[in-house]
């Protein structure tokens, strides 16, 4: 992977054609489900010739995986782990992982870290909420962590007596780099602002975020909050390390191992600019395959490549997941940041979350300061109603914090009602 990504476009095409013909030859032949299908739809995988034929095959979904999980395991396969999602956004997805996946995606992550000039090893600090990685507390863990030098920060509970003591640790541990979900990570540089403790001089060189849409309020407040730069990353437990950020802005799609395609409501491929459903097939799953997997994410292939020089395909945007995006009275579908911008800039508001509970009906929770001003509710009210309806209703709740998901993610928006993208 060090060698391929500086290979040509058309050199890593020819890569990927020639893995994803070896992966469907594989999967038809060890995998019952995809046997059945291929078989029904006359589709032969050793006749495989370009990347466009990929499209002939159907979408793999969530339910499809949750009615065949048996099916789709590998004849012969040893040592899966089970996986899951969160299911921040829903019921959580159960699937099954291969060593051969895991490494695949390892060295995906390290390859991304080595291009701010970091490496295995390096202190980082890791602000996570995934029960796999909060449980595994066993030896083996623990070893693993003190030999690569990382020490875990529980995402689950945002209070501030928690947000106390990881400012405290991070302070303590002087980590060269840090990874999380950037509304964590955001929540940590508001809070040492707030208490004026200053994190500019700890030596952190990077912080790589993912697993949740990167807002831009939230990447100038952990820069400037740690002096250093933000690395976007893009990916899912369930889909796999898609895409990462370099040092000159681009994020390349990891194509040696994940195909990427941007599909339209009715399931036709896109050409790069326009946004769609992010559908992935990942060529390291010959075990439990991941085939034009629908992701329900939002975002844009780049025509262009970087100017770093690597020739890994980009996404230019990645816009959120389908329930990011609400709905109007009229039936106009925008993206949640309509309403973001209405309460987030509000004085006194330290934190909010805003639920669209049916089309009329919107919630919001606020964690707010001594500095807010009540009237604010109603010009909040106001700002709501124009861009959804007249006729919306607004409710609004005082919490004293905000809880994320049970994975440990936060969403700032997120709507019950929004139609899927693909």
């Amino acid at each position: 992977m060090e060698r391929s990504q500086w290979w040509s476009p058309e050199e890593l095409r020819g890569l990927q054609t020639a893995r994803l013909r070896t992966f469907l030859s594989s999967v038809q032949q060890r995998v019952p489900f995809y046997r059945r299908l291929f078989a029904d739809i006359r589709f032969q995988p050793s006749c495989l010739t370009s990347l466009q034929e990929l499209a002939s095959l159907p979408f793999l979904s969530k339910d499809i995986i949750r009615a065949h999980t048996d099916d789709l395991k590998a004849e012969g396969a040893r040592g899966l782990t089970r996986s899951n999602t969160g299911g921040s956004t829903g019921e959580p997805l159960i699937f099954f992982v291969s060593k051969q996946r895991t490494s695949h995606d390892v060295a995906a992550k390290w390859r991304a870290t080595r291009w701010w000039q970091l490496d295995i090893g390096d202190p980082e600090v890791v602000v996570w909420g995934s029960p796999v990685e909060l449980q595994a507390q066993d030896w083996l863990r623990f070893l693993r962590d003190r030999l690569l030098r990382t020490h875990l920060l529980p995402a689950f509970e945002m209070s501030p007596r928690r947000l106390d003591e990881f400012v405290d640790t991070i302070t303590r541990l002087r980590p060269r780099m840090m990874f999380g979900y950037p509304s964590a990570l955001a929540l940590i540089a508001q809070h040492a602002e707030r208490r004026g403790i200053s994190m500019a001089d700890l030596g952190i060189q990077v912080v790589f975020v993912t697993a949740e849409r990167l807002f831009d309020h939230q990447r100038k407040l952990i820069e400037s909050t740690f002096q250093c730069r933000v690395a976007n990353g893009y990916g899912g437990r369930d889909a796999g390390f898609i895409a990462h950020e370099c040092p000159d802005g681009g994020m390349h799609i990891t194509a040696e191992d994940v195909i990427v395609e941007v599909v339209n409501p009715e399931g036709q491929v896109l050409p790069p600019g326009k946004a769609g459903e992010v559908v992935v097939t990942h060529l390291a799953t010959e075990e439990f395959p991941f085939i034009r997997y629908r992701t329900a994410d939002v975002a844009i292939l780049d025509e262009n490549l970087c100017p770093c020089g690597r020739g890994l395909p980009l996404l230019k945007e990645i816009q959120g997941r389908a329930t990011d995006f609400i709905v109007a009275t009229d039936g106009t579908v925008m993206h949640g940041l309509a309403l973001i911008y209405v309460v987030r800039d509000v004085e006194g508001v330290q934190n909010f979350q805003i639920m669209q509970e049916e089309r009329d009906h919107i919630r919001v929770q606020l964690v707010t300061g001594s500095d807010f001003d009540e009237r604010s509710i109603e010009s909040m009210r106001a700002g709501i109603r124009k861009r959804l309806g007249s006729g919306v209703d607004v409710s609004f709740e005082r919490v004293r914090h905000i809880s994320p998901s049970p994975s440990g993610k936060y969403r700032y928006v997120m709507s019950k009602v929004a139609p899927p993208v693909g």
